[in-house]
């Protein structure tokens, strides 16, 4: 039904008790009027038909909340504690959201300022960081690590990745250059297998107590690599390595380095490896399933204080927003709030495909600290060629697209980890587009 603004009320009141106007007055005019009304009424409609277009920036509202259904399923059917989500497009909020619950135990519900442990969303903040350096001229991407870390000269690689971690081993054939760190190509692992060389790498690396980052990436020159530097993509602990080199080269802590390089500038108040009392009380807990199914928190939970291993593999806490700020800068092109934290030049760089066809995934490559679509149409996915993404342990997930302008984030605290809540993100906030 049409609806007349107060203004068109006022101005037919107007017209009809004016002193001086006549009803033949009225009549003479009443063409003019007529017309002057059909203006005023025709853009009443519009703004009223504008007012109940349910999008915000070219993404539907109403098809978006299939997504919100389907979050809500995964809570209901206690897949999921709860999720935090945002989402931006064209600079504009679309959606930002909390759901289900921060502590399964005590039943405290998730807030959309809540903060999570992102494990390894810290390895693209960390790249950024050390492509900073790269900007000031600090090295090369072709050099050898070995020429600021000399452990890393002489390393050996393992022969069979069924034996120990003390196998049989064979010579390094060419060195481990920078680049290769920055793509995951320098013949290093992470440990996540279950191969016995891979249990014992776990062992042997994340097992261990550490003083510094330094000290813990200094071990991964002790232990052999996987294969040969550039032969294949490897996830891995390079990130590490990466942090070691952001101290060495600036002088100071990743951690100050971070802070004042990254963090301030981009306002990022709640990240970090260290948090305040009173962003301890908005950490989400950790959960994964007991033997019945269930979801419970589980009996790891990440230290919020007193940390000292500055990593570049792991480590950070976050929220949504402040996430989000950092890909926002991402897709400015380094720059943000009138500050060029990166250039353009080095964004795109670190943005295109560096790994050639070793990615394990159709239609996928690696860039510097982030997946990159190649080709969709591999994928089974939807969303952009250029598409860039990464994700964390306990199932934080993020896009950035520049084509569309579109950044979605997705938090949880759930382990282990599956890319089935990346990959509904992808389904469910594409489809929502109309523009």
């Amino acid at each position: 039904m049409l609806k007349y603004t107060n203004d068109v009320k006022v101005f037919l009141i107007f017209v009809i008790f004016e002193k001086k106007s006549t009803l033949n007055q009225l009549f003479m005019n009443f063409s003019k009027i007529r017309f002057i009304l059909v203006f005023l009424i025709t853009c009443n409609f519009q703004v009223y038909a504008q007012s109940s277009d349910k999008s915000i920036a070219g993404i539907s509202l109403d098809r978006l909340e299939h997504y919100e259904e389907f979050i809500s399923q995964e809570i209901k059917q206690d897949n999921i504690p709860g999720a935090a989500v945002l989402i931006v497009r064209n600079g504009k909020i679309v959606l930002q959201e909390s759901y289900g619950h921060r502590d399964i135990e005590d039943q405290s519900l998730m807030k959309t300022d809540d903060i999570f442990f992102i494990q390894s969303m810290t390895k693209p903040i960390i790249t950024a960081a050390f492509m900073m350096l790269f900007e000031e001229g600090h090295f090369m991407l072709t050099d050898y690590v070995s020429k600021y870390l000399p452990e890393f000269k002489n390393l050996r690689v393992i022969k069979n990745m069924n034996d120990s971690i003390t196998g049989e081993t064979k010579a390094l054939e060419k060195e481990i250059t920078i680049a290769h760190l920055l793509t995951h190509t320098a013949g290093l692992t992470h440990g996540l297998g279950n191969s016995q060389f891979e249990l014992g790498y776990r062992k042997e690396y994340f097992m261990q107590e550490w003083p510094d980052i330094k000290s813990r990436a200094i071990q991964a020159s002790k232990l052999p690599l996987v294969d040969q530097p550039g032969n294949i993509w490897y996830y891995s602990v390079a990130p590490d390595i990466i942090a070691t080199l952001i101290e060495k080269f600036s002088g100071m802590s990743t951690n100050h380095f971070l802070e004042s390089r990254i963090f301030k500038p981009l306002n990022m108040t709640d990240t970090g490896y260290n948090l305040s009392k009173e962003q301890q009380a908005r950490v989400v807990k950790v959960t994964n399933k007991n033997d019945k199914g269930n979801l419970i928190n589980s009996d790891y939970q990440p230290p919020t204080k007193k940390n000292t291993i500055w990593s570049g593999v792991n480590g950070l806490f976050s929220t949504t927003s402040d996430y989000m700020t950092f890909c926002q800068m991402i897709m400015n092109n380094g720059q943000w709030n009138g500050t060029q934290l990166l250039s353009r030049k080095t964004i795109e760089l670190m943005t295109q495909n560096h790994v050639g066809d070793k990615y394990p995934a159709e239609g996928v490559g690696f860039g510097y600290g982030f997946a990159v679509m190649l080709d969709v149409s591999k994928t089974d996915l939807l969303g952009s060629n250029g598409n860039i993404w990464w994700g964390g342990a306990f199932n934080t997930h993020f896009f950035i697209d520049p084509k569309e302008k579109l950044i979605s984030i997705f938090m949880t605290q759930l382990n282990p980890y599956t890319n089935y809540y990346h990959d509904k993100m992808k389904q469910l906030v594409y489809q929502a587009i109309v523009d």
